[in-house]
């Protein structure tokens, strides 16, 4: 077997992280009834709405017939509301939707921030918030400009 390079030995780390991130994030979340994917569906409604399916499941992480799935999910328990435009269904949040949003959101910023905060300085998260900064614009160009 080859001897791995550092930078498949940083991707290794960033996936664990991400998975890890993810299970506590979820975990974290249940007091809200919110997974990590539907808060980050949810955040990138509120920031962009209204939007499309297909503009929203570039924006995020969940596959498009989990994004179809999730959606519906959200529009029963009144959370989001889609309307039809002519051939455009447009997304946006409902009061409910929002207020949820805005009831998790300042304890899930605090959560988030606590896996960088408890072990890295200011200038450290500077640094690595700089490099990933240029790693992700550097998979943006691979593809395409996305």
């Amino acid at each position: 077997m080859k001897k791995n390079t550092r930078g498949s030995l940083i991707w290794l780390r960033l996936t664990r992280f991400t998975n890890q991130s993810n299970l506590l994030s979820n975990e974290f979340l249940k007091k809200f009834d919110l997974t990590t994917a539907q808060f980050d569906v949810l955040m990138q409604i509120s920031n962009y709405e209204p939007l499309t399916q297909n503009e929203l499941a570039k924006k995020v992480t969940v596959t498009q017939g989990g994004i179809s799935r999730m959606l519906a999910r959200l529009e029963k328990d009144g959370l989001i509301e889609r309307k039809q435009d002519w051939k455009t269904k447009s997304i946006s949040l409902t009061k409910k939707g929002s207020d949820k949003l805005n009831h998790a959101f300042e304890d899930q910023l605090a959560f988030q921030s606590s896996f960088f905060d408890e072990c890295l300085t200011e200038d450290e998260q500077k640094t690595l918030y700089m490099l990933m900064s240029r790693v992700q614009k550097n998979s943006e160009k691979k593809m395409g400009g996305e």
